[in-house]
């Protein structure tokens, strides 16, 4: 039985990398593609470059946001070979894999992987955990898109064998979509209390989202967080009354 882990393409330019994904996922026994604003899908080249992995093409779905393709999961990791903020925690590939394969005992997982030329934007990370490192030699760090899949979903068939008894977790992650919400619910009211006004806003708000991802909430510590956020919206309401 396939583990409930998803790889995601975002903005993929090549038809054949989509096609050597979904082979490369196949082979290491992974079968949920998801695929963001393709810019060839459907293709011929694709299917031909899947070889015996058609099937996961046929079944694969296309999303027009990040959020439509990890909304339902507990866990999102970003593959990035750019070095990006402090602020990230950065797992190498193995690190990555095991986090995938525990977390999929309670929850979906999702690796998003960006386009062959620009890899993720600083957007598409909003709602990932983690950021997924594969470990090169720094005179050549170029790994080609299906081939990055391919390093990445065999690790994630290793950890599975190293794994053969996973246990729940008493509470569900929170999915994708109530950390959505929850971001959307700070910054609406950080916004209400004019926390950002005399702040750099955007970059106040993106260190807390960040802040949110490392901490990994369940669901029942975003309904908290949530409940804190209503209360101060009902004391600012009140006071307005006043």
């Amino acid at each position: 039985m396939s583990l409930p882990i998803r790889i995601v393409l975002v903005d993929t330019s090549l038809a054949r990398n989509i096609g050597s994904a979904a082979r490369a996922m196949k082979t290491m026994g992974l079968d949920d593609l998801r695929l963001v604003r393709p810019q060839q899908f459907p293709h011929a080249e694709a299917t031909s470059l899947a070889a015996g992995a058609a099937d996961l093409l046929d079944r694969a779905r296309v999303c027009d946001g990040i959020l439509d393709a990890v909304s339902d999961c507990g866990l999102v990791l970003g593959a990035s070979a750019r070095p990006r903020s402090a602020n990230w925690n950065v797992l190498d590939a193995r690190g990555a894999a095991a986090r995938a394969v525990e977390t999929a005992a309670g929850a979906p997982v999702a690796i998003l992987f960006g386009n062959e030329r620009n890899g993720l934007s600083n957007d598409d990370l909003a709602l990932c955990q983690a950021l997924l490192a594969i470990p090169s030699d720094p005179a050549y760090e170029s790994l080609n898109l299906a081939q990055a899949v391919q390093v990445v979903c065999y690790e994630i068939r290793m950890a599975q064998a190293a794994q053969p008894r996973r246990l729940e977790r008493d509470i569900p992650p929170a999915t994708a979509a109530e950390v959505g919400r929850l971001h959307e619910h700070l910054a609406r009211v950080l916004d209400a209390i004019e926390f950002t006004a005399a702040r750099n806003g955007p970059q106040v708000v993106g260190r807390l989202q960040r802040l949110l991802g490392r901490a990994e909430p369940d669901q029942e510590e975003v309904q908290v967080l949530r409940g804190i956020l209503t209360a101060v919206e009902r004391s600012l309401g009140s006071r307005g009354e006043r």
